[in-house]
């Protein structure tokens, strides 16, 4: 029975990511609609690369703490719903090994056991024929053998071979991927890094780690200074607890009194802590109390201050309000239109550039209020959104915008101090619900759909998740798109044109619509979107 040491695993964790970058594009190709944001392996492939720089931060030979330190690194840069399932995954194989500091074939897959378990728990409706398909039955299927054969590089075949034959059937239990002709891209993301485990096990060894891709910054809102005088706690002191021996609330409530700006988040494998203190020594030693300390950081603010200040002489500090708003969104327009309506922070996003979990806890952290409302504008950024209540010290409410209409809607009820918060954010969720979202933008591959056979380079528009309408002219599918989405209720009809459309064909569209719709209120901006050359909504 072979035991697998610190090295190994660690190799294992490297090899998986270094697959997964290799191979990042072809999983991205794996779209079931021909449109430009297929990111399923550029989300996974950041999300792994936030697990490459967590783990290579361990020093201490010890696969638990190699573990937890996947996990933390997943869950804070976590992007898209596969990412955040890739994160959740390793929550769940973290919190298996954490106490482990080596372990055999069969601790690492009941480990994946586990993990998926985490994964079904956290997915509010599980559909079979994606990643979590190939998740579950792989990991049960080298559980079993690991059973007869507690040997790794028999155990890994097993895993790679079974995910193989999951993926393979995928378009069989999805129609919408048999439709397309594709298998499920996270499935195929998954496989990727189990066939990078399975190289390390043999002995294969990573000649250069491919760097991930720039992502594009997160805006967040500006934090106020104070003068250096104001500044009541001078220290920004953070650190973290390897395997802690107390939990969070309990260290918090024990580090309060030392300052203010208080972090203490993570779990049974890893603390991490952030303070603003006059007496950092307290508060590493307290910390030195509950387990091995790493990563520690001290800065003197007013020291820092006096070149920030002098640079930006800034206004003095507001008292925060009760409830901040922060938005995903892409486009100088688009970026302008939210934040008229009270956003206080934008975070650049949308398709093909979802922000990670930590991106959106910084923008929540940054805003001065304290309550947050996160905007995610887009299905697959919602479940990053719903991790930052983990990783914040202070109450997030997620409203499930799928599409910056939706948003935009949403705002029409937000109040920065409401009467009753929680009957506003129910009266946000039901706007968000009472506009139609169209989108227009080009296939970048042939579609047999049910709109019909849809060529590369043909335009296309989008109905909510449905394409409806196609066709070789630009001006043709935006118009037949909007007009499909009108009918008697319909009383605002927005366009927001994108950075590869002018005013004068936006223009021209509306002219079309206010002629065919008289009694329609119309409305064009510039959105400055990339990718999608019209977003309609119509209320």
């Amino acid at each position: 029975m072979q035991k697998i040491q610190a090295d190994l695993f660690k190799q294992m964790l490297l090899m998986g990511a270094h697959n997964l970058e290799r191979n990042r594009a072809a999983v991205d190709a794996l779209n079931v609609f021909p449109v430009p944001d297929g990111d399923t392996g550029t989300n996974m492939n950041l999300t792994l690369q936030a697990v490459v720089k967590a783990i290579t931060q361990v020093t201490e030979p010890h696969v638990g703490k190699l573990a937890a330190a996947s996990a933390t690194g997943s869950l804070m840069g976590a992007r898209g719903n596969s990412g955040v399932i890739l994160s959740q995954l390793f929550r769940g194989f973290g919190r298996h090994l954490q106490d482990m500091p080596e372990i055999t074939a069969l601790d690492l897959v009941q480990a994946l056991v586990v993990g998926t378990e985490t994964v079904y728990k956290a997915v509010r409706k599980p559909v079979e024929g994606t990643i979590l398909t190939v998740m579950r039955e792989s990991s049960q299927a080298a559980t079993k053998a690991a059973t007869k054969q507690n040997e790794l590089v028999p155990t890994l075949r097993v895993l790679v071979e079974q995910a193989e034959a999951t993926l393979a059937k995928t378009p069989q239990m999805l129609p919408v991927l048999k439709q397309a002709g594709v298998v499920d891209a996270g499935g195929q993301g998954l496989l990727c890094i189990f066939k990078g485990w399975l190289a390390a096990a043999q002995g294969e060894a990573i000649a250069e780690l491919i760097p991930a891709p720039a992502a594009e910054p997160a805006l967040v809102a500006e934090p106020t200074l104070a003068s250096a005088e104001e500044i009541e706690f001078g220290y920004c002191t953070e650190f973290l607890i390897l395997a802690p021996s107390v939990g969070e609330d309990a260290l918090h409530a024990e580090l309060e009194p030392l300052g203010d700006s208080l972090l203490v988040v993570g779990d049974a494998n890893l603390l991490k802590i952030h303070v603003h203190t006059n007496n950092p020594g307290q508060a590493l030693q307290i910390g030195l109390a509950y387990g091995q300390l790493s990563g520690i950081k001290v800065e003197n603010m007013r020291e820092q201050h006096t070149a920030l200040y002098h640079a930006n002489a800034p206004e003095p500090a507001a008292p925060p309000k009760p409830v901040g708003v922060i938005a995903v969104a892409v486009g100088a327009g688009m970026a302008e239109v939210f934040t008229s309506l009270g956003v206080d922070a934008i975070v650049t996003g949308g398709q093909t550039m979802n922000p990670s979990t930590e991106d959106l806890a910084k923008a929540a952290s940054a805003v001065a209020a304290d309550q947050i409302i996160i905007l995610p504008n887009n299905k697959n950024i919602i479940m990053a959104a719903e991790q930052v209540a983990e990783v914040i010290d202070k109450p997030v409410h997620v409203i499930p915008t799928r599409s910056l209409p939706q948003g935009l809607s949403a705002l029409m009820s937000y109040s920065d101090d409401p009467n009753d918060l929680e009957a506003m954010i129910a009266s946000m969720t039901r706007n968000m619900r009472q506009v139609k979202s169209g989108q227009v933008t080009v296939a970048v591959r042939d579609h047999n759909g049910n709109a019909g056979m849809i060529k590369e380079g043909d335009y296309i528009g989008i109905l909510e998740s449905d394409i409806v309408v196609f066709g070789a002219e630009l001006e043709q599918v935006a118009y037949d798109l909007a007009a499909s989405m009108v009918d008697d209720e319909s009383g605002l009809l927005s366009i927001f044109y994108g950075e590869d459309v002018t005013l004068e064909v936006a223009q021209s569209v509306a002219d079309r619509l206010a002629a065919a719709f008289p009694d329609l209120e119309l409305e064009v901006r510039s959105g400055g979107q990339p990718i999608y050359h019209f977003v309609i909504a119509i209320e």
